[in-house]
């Protein structure tokens, strides 16, 4: 079996890193990634934003050498995971957990 997603982006805003209530380090990230074809009204490539969830030493090095506009490359796996709605509804989704990530195009000012 296999549980495998490759997506390269440009990040939308700055990473923020966040302590869980057991201490772990994580930042979520929102990649823009174009697709590889124009609209045919607009002529325009269209794009689609992913949300990617990264913990501990990824997270740490994505906060630290990457801001909005960053190019990065994300392997990752999906995870299972339900939201109830107000209404008791139940709401399965797909999350996305970087398993590594790789800086293409870093936007860090030089110190």
């Amino acid at each position: 079996m296999l549980n495998q997603v490759i997506l390269v982006g440009s990040l939308l805003s700055d990473p923020k890193l966040v302590k869980s209530k057991d201490g772990k380090s994580k930042t979520e990230i929102d990649l823009m990634i174009k697709r590889g074809f124009k609209d045919t009204e607009s002529g325009e490539y269209e794009s689609d934003t992913i949300r990617c969830t990264l913990w501990s030493g990824i997270a740490e090095n994505t906060v630290e050498f990457c801001k909005a506009g960053s190019t990065v490359g994300v392997k990752a796996r999906l995870v299972s995971r339900e939201a109830v709605l107000e209404n008791g509804e139940i709401l399965n989704y797909p999350e996305v957990i970087a398993e590594k990530i790789t800086f293409i195009n870093t936007k860090k000012e030089e110190i």
